[in-house]
């Protein structure tokens, strides 16, 4: 099925969204990661809308999405979330599985524990909430979280590098499976006037998320919404540990390893759409 191409107000953001499949059809929302944005699942889509409604918008700061600068519009994931609640409220999503993965994890547990009712499933690709997932190159940031001043702010740029987002698609995947067009739209998103600012605004912001880990375990605890893990196990940044770590508070969580790095889906997305079709199928829709 063709993907449609929309907009939606929501305050004073202009979100960009992908939408494919029937309209009535149960909801897959998929939310990307940094530094990328819903053309992350351009392949898996595709995969997956003959049987779903899939939904995938870009955060404020990413991609298409048209947001206010830093003077006026405050990149936090606290704000990330308010935008996406507004955005599936404007939408009319009131039951949906929910695809999380990097930076759109804290975004989706947010949505998850504000709205648990709305949650049929959750697919967390590389999507982290345990503390066991996080490796050692988090430390430049942790020690920015610890003291941010400039000197340790200017340390996390190195991050937003072009080596680094190369970095980011390359380590730990099968070698030649990486194809150009996610890397080069990447690329092209971080090199836009003051999207550097942004991003350190939200690296800086991102100890909130970890403040929040206990909260999203509970939520688990509590709601118990059907878990599926599938997860680059060569990721340098969110360990295979931490995909484990979902069976602590989720015991029927199902969680599978790929031989691939963090942008699982540049690599496995035929292998990622199989298991999501077989476990919907059996645990939820």
């Amino acid at each position: 099925m063709s993907v449609r191409y929309g907009k939606q107000q929501v305050g004073d953001v202009e979100v960009f969204y992908r939408e494919a499949g029937p309209g009535d059809a149960p909801v897959l929302l998929l939310l990307h990661g940094f530094p990328t944005a819903s053309h992350m699942f351009r392949d898996l889509i595709p995969l997956l809308s003959d049987r779903y409604r899939i939904v995938a918008p870009d955060l404020p700061g990413f991609g298409n999405t048209v947001a206010p600068s830093r003077a006026t519009f405050a990149y936090t994931f606290d704000h990330l979330a308010e935008i996406m609640e507004g955005f599936v409220t404007a939408l009319g999503l009131t039951r949906y599985a929910l695809y999380i993965f990097d930076y759109g994890a804290p975004t989706g547990l947010r949505l998850a524990m504000d709205h648990p009712e709305r949650i049929s499933a959750i697919i967390t690709q590389n999507g982290n909430a345990y503390a066991e997932g996080l490796s050692a190159a988090w430390e430049p940031w942790q020690a920015y979280w610890r003291d941010p001043s400039p000197a340790n702010r200017i340390a996390c740029r190195a991050a937003l590098e072009e080596a680094a987002i190369h970095m980011q698609y390359e380590h730990g995947t099968p070698a030649g499976r990486i194809g150009p067009d996610g890397l080069t739209l990447d690329l092209h998103y971080m090199r836009r006037p003051g999207a550097e600012e942004i991003q350190l605004d939200l690296i800086l912001d991102y100890r909130t998320n970890v403040v929040l880990y206990p909260a999203f375990q509970a939520y688990f605890r509590t709601h118990r919404p059907p878990l599926l893990a599938v997860w680059g196990r060569n990721d340098p940044f969110f360990l295979a540990a931490g995909a484990e770590a979902y069976r602590r508070d989720l015991p029927d969580a199902e969680i599978h390893l790929l031989d691939t790095g963090h942008f699982a889906l540049e690599t496995h997305h035929r292998e990622v759409a199989s298991l999501m079709l077989d476990f919907l199928a059996r645990r939820v829709i």
